[in-house]
């Protein structure tokens, strides 16, 4: 139907023949002169239609936007003074010759131009994903999975594919659930990854897998997060970390020169989960970000200010500085939005002292809280996070996990509000993991990544001796503050895998329940091996400069887990339930 795309039409054209098709972007009539901006895949085209034929005129008059045309004519230079610089076509129009109304168009409920609410957009995803910044993530996304898919079986990785319809693996989320119609009262759950099968699949002996995968969580939902995503998994067999981060690198480094034209520097900055908790607040940090937290638990344990010395002394607590630079331009109203924005993560207050002239000692400081503090205090914070006249320095005290969480989260809003945030692409590896988390309210231990993880001893007892500062051989790769994947070496050797889930709280019958199919295996010659499973839709979000993953798939749902495009979910029919033994109990109505 077609000879060419619109977008690839140029200068080498001219006075050729062609035939285009695609929608109406916008038509103008210029006395007596029609122009239609025909829109595809590839770009706009200027489509000229003179008054000479009058039939065809006459159907010109009819297109209004998101008409359907094919449209023949002749390729020709544009009049001087109307070459558009800023298209790919701008030096050129076809002059209409013939013209076929493919489809016509209702009014559509918004123009592509328009900025409008994001339901509106979700509800007309196929309005939406004609708009051309859509069109080019789309296109982006394409050529990464086509480029992750060249490396990977360039590098000797097998794409394989693992069941949709599963049992439920222990990946921490709630499972979706689907009901069995052949085995009464039974339910198939959708994966929340293919862990178990891709390690079974090391233990068949396929040495290198990798599969673009459907996963689905049930989960309360936010900017990255949708209860059904994409991942890139990997595992792989006789590698030890080193082999794997470093495979990871060269495919990353490769994918961004190939597809952004960047440069990545060849070796991927590593850091221990130790040290970017200590001076980040988190585990993921932003490294564009130059702003960094300081622990000054010690310069705080005996002063009579109980909000500091408390949490200096107690072993879960934490004094933590964050000094901003300049920060004294900010504003009373300013300093108390940020102290709302800490209590999201539970910290009660945010303390702060103004820096005017450091010079002076207590005198050149401005604060609420240096009637608390003695000299040599106040002098060791200055010294310490190195503060200079015009900085600010915010003060987090409590238990250690809020004051990395209230502080690594102000960090980084600090760094976003005062425009602190360098250009570029920050790429780093988290490493040494803590193998185990304590919850508090149950009393036991629980697995940081999942309970197949290895920690880096190979004995059992002095595992289980030392359970509470055991390191794992886990490892996240970060990009600009963002979890791209997460991966680790797996546990390979039966007694290794029986004591994990010993210290997890997870008796033989739970054990055989949950995953004994994974248990069994190990018993018949398993290979060390390990993995990594990156979120696509991440990464792609991070390329094109998206605030959202909704803006890099197709079709996404709300933050409440719907589709506005099917209306879905939604109620099935009175014998779909019967045949699945299933009979929905009505909803409880109080008052």
């Amino acid at each position: 139907m077609r000879t060419h795309y619109c977008g690839d039409l140029d200068s080498s054209h001219i006075d050729q023949e062609v035939t285009v098709t695609g929608w109406v972007n916008r038509r103008r009539d210029h006395g007596g002169v029609i122009f239609v901006d025909l829109r595809d895949r590839e770009g706009i085209l200027q489509v000229v239609f003179d008054p000479d034929d009058a039939t065809m005129f006459a159907n010109a008059e009819r297109v209004r936007n998101e008409f359907v045309l094919q449209v023949s004519g002749k390729v020709r230079v544009r009049p001087e003074g109307t070459v558009n610089p800023d298209m790919r076509t701008g030096e050129i129009e076809l002059l209409a010759l013939s013209l076929n109304i493919l489809n016509e168009s209702e009014t559509p409920p918004f123009q592509l131009d328009d900025d409008v609410h994001e339901d509106l957009r979700l509800k007309y995803r196929y309005i939406d994903l004609r708009k051309p910044e859509m069109l080019e993530r789309m296109r982006l996304r394409a050529k990464v999975t086509h480029f992750m898919r060249s490396f990977l079986e360039g590098d000797g990785f097998l794409d394989i594919e693992t069941p949709m319809l599963t049992r439920a693996t222990p990946e921490g989320a709630r499972d979706y659930l689907v009901p069995s119609r052949t085995h009464a009262g039974q339910f198939f759950a959708l994966p929340q990854s293919p862990q178990l099968f891709k390690q079974l699949l090391m233990m068949s002996g396929m040495d290198r897998y990798y599969q673009i995968v459907r996963c689905f969580r049930d989960e309360d939902l936010r900017a990255d997060r949708q209860p059904e995503f994409t991942q890139l998994d990997i595992e792989t067999s006789f590698m030890n970390e080193d082999d794997i981060m470093s495979t990871m690198e060269r495919m990353m480094q490769g994918m961004f020169k190939d597809i952004m034209g960047v440069e990545i520097d060849s070796n991927f900055l590593r850091m221990s989960y130790a040290e970017a908790m200590e001076r980040f607040g988190s585990d993921k940090p932003d490294l564009r970000i130059d702003l960094e937290l300081v622990t000054i638990s010690d310069l705080l344990a005996d002063v009579e200010f109980k909000v500091f010395s408390g949490p200096a002394k107690a072993e879960d607590g934490r004094v933590a500085a964050l000094r901003v630079p300049q920060g004294n331009q900010l504003s009373r109203k300013q300093i108390d939005d940020y102290t709302k924005f800490v209590g999201r993560y539970g910290a009660k207050g945010l303390a702060y002292i103004k820096c005017n002239d450091v010079a002076a000692g207590r005198d050149g400081l401005q604060s609420p809280i240096l009637k608390f503090l003695p000299d040599d205090a106040i002098a060791g914070i200055l010294e310490r996070t190195g503060a200079e006249s015009g900085d600010l320095i915010f003060f987090g005290a409590d238990k250690e996990k809020i004051v990395n969480e209230s502080l690594g989260a102000l960090r980084v809003q600090v760094g976003h509000d005062m425009d602190l945030v360098q250009e570029g692409w920050s790429f780093l590896w988290v490493v040494d993991f803590p193998m185990f988390e304590h919850d508090e309210k149950e009393d036991r231990w629980t697995a940081l990544h999942h309970p197949f993880t290895a920690p880096n001893t190979d004995d059992p007892a002095e595992l289980e001796a030392n359970a509470g500062t055991a390191l794992s051989r886990a490892y996240d790769m970060v990009l600009n503050g963002v979890e791209l994947g997460g991966g680790s070496i797996r546990i390979h050797r039966m007694e290794m895998q029986q004591k994990v889930l010993q210290l997890l709280g997870i008796d033989d019958q739970e054990a055989e329940d949950k995953f004994g199919f994974l248990l069994n295996a190990l018993k018949y010659g398993c290979p060390p091996h390990g993995g990594i499973a990156f979120g696509l839709d991440r990464l792609i979000m991070l390329m094109t400069g998206a605030s959202s993953i909704r803006d890099v798939m197709a079709f996404p749902k709300t933050q409440t887990a719907a589709c506005l495009l099917t209306e879905a979910p939604s109620e099935v029919s009175e014998r779909q339930m019967k045949e699945l033994s299933i009979r929905l109990r009505k909803p409880v109505v109080e008052g």
